[in-house]
């Protein structure tokens, strides 16, 4: 008998039953498996014992902070999270993100771009094919990141990254350097149709550094006034 496939496991936490449907249906037929909540707690309970590969999150949920929701979840897994939110704000966007978001999505929405979203999430969450021509491990004082396993360690401690975060780092190590550009970064790590938005490197570069950077040591990742970042040379 053949080994059966998993299937793309999706969290939605949601509490409008119309769109619960619309998103669940969609999903069905693509193949995906879906878990459904409609509040916060249950919405960790699941993360814990479903282990989804994507979670879409509404913000405005009965009793519960969205974006507390977010961060726990995030502290909790590396798993993909898209926020799915009816609140548009350029302000509610960055709090997303520095949450731990992956990507943020105002409603409403078409379902063709969710799921463009969704896939392109996805791709950042497998693992990425090792280049030959590159060192898979790669030192940088008192970092030593390791391309193919996809891990980061400082000091000899492991640094947890998320797959958005590693990805980042991984244009960055690859090119390390050159000077990236927004829409470069943006276009390599989160995909075509996200050129423009220059906040998530923004807040991203800035998860980066918080987690890797030494308090008042040498900087990892260079600025480049509205151009870009490039990884330091040596």
């Amino acid at each position: 008998m053949a080994e059966q496939v998993a299937k793309t496991r999706a969290l939605v936490v949601e509490d409008d039953p119309n769109i619960v449907d619309l998103i669940r249906s969609n999903l069905a037929v693509r193949g995906f498996d879906t878990v459904v909540s409609t509040d916060g707690s249950r919405a960790l309970q699941l993360l814990d014992t479903q282990s989804p590969d994507i979670v879409l999150l509404d913000l405005m949920l009965p009793e519960v902070d969205g974006f507390e929701l977010c961060r726990q979840m995030r502290e909790r897994s590396g798993v993909a999270i898209i926020v799915v939110s009816a609140r548009g704000g350029e302000r509610d966007k960055v709090t997303a993100l520095n949450m731990g978001a992956d990507d943020y999505m105002t409603k409403p929405f078409s379902i063709e771009e969710l799921l463009a979203r969704i896939a392109a999430t996805l791709r950042r969450t497998r693992p990425v094919a090792a280049s030959d021509t590159q060192p898979q491990v790669v030192e940088i004082g008192e970092l030593r990141i390791d391309l193919a396993k996809e891990e980061v360690f400082r000091y000899g401690e492991r640094v947890h990254l998320t797959p958005t975060e590693f990805a980042l780092l991984r244009e960055l190590v690859t090119n390390r350097g050159k000077l990236l550009t927004h829409a470069h970064l943006l276009r390599r790590v989160w995909g075509r149709g996200y050129e423009t938005e220059t906040e998530y490197v923004r807040v991203y570069v800035r998860r980066l550094r918080a987690k890797l950077e030494e308090d008042g040591g040498p900087p990892l990742i260079l600025t480049q006034p509205r151009a870009g970042y490039r990884l330091a040379a040596d």
